[in-house]
């Protein structure tokens, strides 16, 4: 699982079969810190997250067993959206308001 911000949406009129009726989001990789981290990655939405949200996502062949996703030609998916996370027993970040506003 890997800790990431949702930064946009991609839309794609033709897309694989298994892929329609997916929403797709665009997530940036984040550090422990939640500072921006270099890559992105393009992952099926299975559970709502909205722009602006950290989440975890999974890539690889993980990515395919979530119910969303499973035996659907996708490499990454969006499976949790995270609420709070601390490090060493520090609060690093706390999701302060249902619009994805974060506090550190």
């Amino acid at each position: 699982m890997i800790l990431g911000r949702v930064v946009g949406t991609l839309v794609a009129n033709r897309k694989d079969e298994g892929l329609l009726g997916q929403k797709l989001l665009l997530v940036r990789n984040v550090t422990l810190g939640g500072e921006d981290a270099s890559g992105f990655v393009v992952a099926v939405d299975s559970v709502g997250a909205g722009e602006g949200e950290m989440v975890l996502y999974a890539s690889g062949s993980s990515a395919r067993q979530t119910h969303a996703t499973h035996e659907k030609p996708c490499d990454a998916v969006v499976m949790a959206i995270v609420d709070s996370w601390e490090v060493g027993g520090e609060e690093m970040f706390r999701k302060t308001s249902a619009d994805g506003e974060w506090a550190s």
